[in-house]
């Protein structure tokens, strides 16, 4: 408990103590008063049953004991009769006067009880100022204020991201010493906008400015200036930059500027709301009518396509620095900085876990790295071997193994011949990625799954590369059909993702004879105002064309996989009777028993095969698990299909 918050309550509790022992007191009397005529105090005073008599004289009034030890009371004349004394004290009475009290005395009694009630008064009053000082504050900037001693980290502990670094260094080198850019002419830009997907490092990169600025650093979160209160936000946006101006050069660093700073006209509501008004705010304050001299303002947030345009162009965010998922180069000093202190076995090359684990963020290869410690301990390892991180793995990209849950043997059959399908085309066909693990023991959601592993960065998908992804996905629907004359809900996720990227193939880009080179993407969300009332911009017609489009394009690539696991039935099989027996194959295993029984190899050795962590270099890309039950697995890549004429699929004569 605060020091003043203690001191008031202990204050409390003293004038409580000294209100209840008055009040207890005037209940419960010590002793009782017997009230008697003055006449009769006399005749008792002669029958020697008065002991003694204390008089008043303003008053009158005569207080004593009587014979039987009672207290009395009488009120006598005033002034007192000197005979009646005399024939008291005959009557061996002890007769004694008190003197009349003071102006102080008589009133102390009301003075105590007026400055108990003035104590409690102030207590009260103060308890009230500390509460209206409270709501008067709520306008004041909630920004935490960092010097050169926190935080510590620098840039030297962002791995990677040397490009980043380097736009961002160049501001913190001109807070620092300006007169090098000044003699230029160059002007320090006024805002870096960080951009990019969860997890890569926008608010460790924020963090390592404020370690090396050396100039007053502010952090906020964009919530913190929402508020229920109308206004709020505005307010506290002015009382940052008040703040910042005054300890100018400075760095205003604000997470997760989409809360604040999305396109403004929603359309669902007024144009006064409090999201709004902060925003106005924040840009009067970067580039208004009044600028903001040798305040810098760095911002972080994965979704840029929200934010106003306003706040986008130059004089505000001059530039935007993507901070994108880290290359297989930029993974290698990641995995270094989070394994630091941590009792690696010889045997572990992290250059080999950097290669087998594309399109993996910086978050992730931390968790990585802590989910391979984790799986160290439940093994009493002293070491974390590459079989912890293989493990660990699995875990993050294809979900944790559900061991509690036991199929029957009928379902893990058809999981088998369904994982099977995906794991056959997956190698036969040209342009799929290459082949890693096929597991058909249930992980995260999936009952199943079949994975791919990419062979090197990949930032544009070919037709051909769309057209082979989507007949490998179709593989597990086609398996089953082939062996049981009969279809489960286990391709549900499948035709989902492979309806969902047809359809964009044909509506986006551009892949289809019939639509032509024309794009209709609509990927607004409806809090941008944009496509409101308004879903699409073709026709009813068109439209139809669409569905026909992505209709054939999904039945070509379904008979497609029906002519490839035909004429590999025998490698199915024997993939299927594999994963029965042993629930797990890599990729190569797989392999071997596809050539074996289609009698000859279908690829070159080693060419479509990625067995265990980094024995492939060049990997770069997202892995693709495939899942068997409805749930994607992590880390989907985009399948897409085309092929000649689409005929009805025929099955073969069983």
């Amino acid at each position: 408990m605060p020091p003043d918050a203690r001191r008031r309550v202990m204050i409390f509790a003293v004038i409580l103590f000294i209100l209840g022992f008055l009040v207890i007191s005037s209940l419960f009397p010590s002793k009782t008063v017997k009230s008697v005529n003055y006449s009769n105090l006399l005749t008792m005073a002669k029958e020697n049953k008065v002991i003694s008599a204390s008089i008043n004289n303003n008053t009158g009034v005569l207080t004593g004991q009587l014979g039987d030890g009672t207290n009395y009371t009488t009120n006598g004349p005033v002034p007192v009769l000197s005979d009646e004394v005399t024939t008291l004290r005959t009557d061996n009475v002890s007769v004694t006067f008190a003197n009349p009290s003071s102006l102080a005395a008589t009133l102390l009694p009301y003075l105590i009880w007026i400055l108990i009630f003035g104590g409690f008064m102030i207590f009260l009053s103060r308890q009230a100022k500390g509460q209206m000082n409270g709501m008067m504050s709520v306008g004041r900037s909630k920004a935490k204020q960092f010097n050169q001693d926190r935080p510590k980290t620098t840039f030297a502990d962002v791995a990677g991201y040397l490009g980043v670094k380097q736009e961002i260094s160049e501001v913190v080198d001109f807070l620092k010493s300006p007169a090098r850019y000044t003699a230029m002419g160059a002007l320090i830009p006024k805002g870096i906008l960080l951009v990019g997907p969860p997890g890569t490092g926008k608010t460790m990169l924020a963090r390592a400015v404020a370690g090396e600025a050396g100039v007053p650093f502010f952090s906020v979160s964009g919530s913190d200036f929402m508020e229920m209160f109308v206004g709020v936000g505005a307010s506290r946006v002015r009382d940052l930059f008040s703040i910042a101006r005054k300890q100018a050069p400075a760095i205003v660093f604000i997470d997760e500027i989409d809360s604040i700073g999305r396109k403004r006209g929603a359309g669902l509501g007024g144009g006064h709301d409090e999201r709004e008004q902060t925003l106005n705010q924040m840009l009067n304050e970067m580039d208004g009518f009044e600028p903001t001299e040798g305040v810098v303002v760095i911002a972080a947030t994965n979704r840029p396509d929200v934010l106003d345009s306003a706040l986008l162009r130059p004089g505000r965010f001059d530039r935007q620095i993507v901070v994108p998922l880290p290359d297989l180069d930029e993974r290698l000093p990641i995995l270094e900085v989070h394994s630091k202190g941590k009792p690696l076995d010889t045997t572990v090359s992290l250059e080999m876990v950097a290669r087998g684990t594309p399109g993996m963020s910086g978050a992730d290869l931390a968790n990585l790295v802590n989910e391979s410690a984790l799986h160290a301990v439940r093994r009493h390892s002293e070491t974390i071997s590459m079989e912890d991180f293989e493990t660990a793995r699995d875990r993050v990209m294809m979900g944790q193994q559900r061991d509690s849950l036991v199929l029957h043997d009928d379902e893990r059959e058809r999981i088998a011949y369904h994982e099977s399908g995906h794991a056959l085309l997956a190698y036969v066909l040209d342009k799929t990625d290459p082949l890693h693990k096929i597991t058909i023991i249930p992980r995260g959601m999936a009952l199943g799954v079949t994975m791919t592993l990419p062979e090197e960065d990949r930032y544009i998908m070919s037709r051909q590369h769309l057209e082979d992804s989507l007949c490998m996905r179709m593989g597990g629907r086609v398996a089953e059909l082939l062996v049981y004359l009969d279809l489960s809900t286990g391709a549900a996720d499948d035709l989902q993702r492979n309806t969902e990227l047809a359809r964009r193939m044909v509506r986006e880009w551009g892949m289809s004879k019939e639509i032509g080179p024309m794009a209709w993407g609509s990927n607004n969300q409806v809090f941008l105002g944009e496509d409101l009332m308004h879903t699409r911009d073709y026709s009813d017609h068109t439209s139809q064309i669409i569905d026909d489009e992505v209709e054939r394009i999904l039945r070509e690539q379904e008979s497609r996989a029906i002519e490839v696991l035909t004429l590999h039935r025998r490698g199915l099989e024997a993939l299927t009777r594999s994963l029965l027996e042993h629930e797990t194959i890599d990729g190569e295993t797989a392999a071997q028993l596809i050539d074996e029984a289609h009698g000859e190899p279908v690829h070159p050795v080693g060419t479509k095969t990625v067995s265990a962590l980094g024995l492939r270099q060049g990997k770069s890309d997202n892995a693709d698990p495939v899942s068997t039950n409805g749930n994607s697995a992590p880390a989907p890549a985009p399948v897409g299909a085309a092929a000649p004429t689409w005929q009805p699929p025929t099955l073969p004569a069983v």
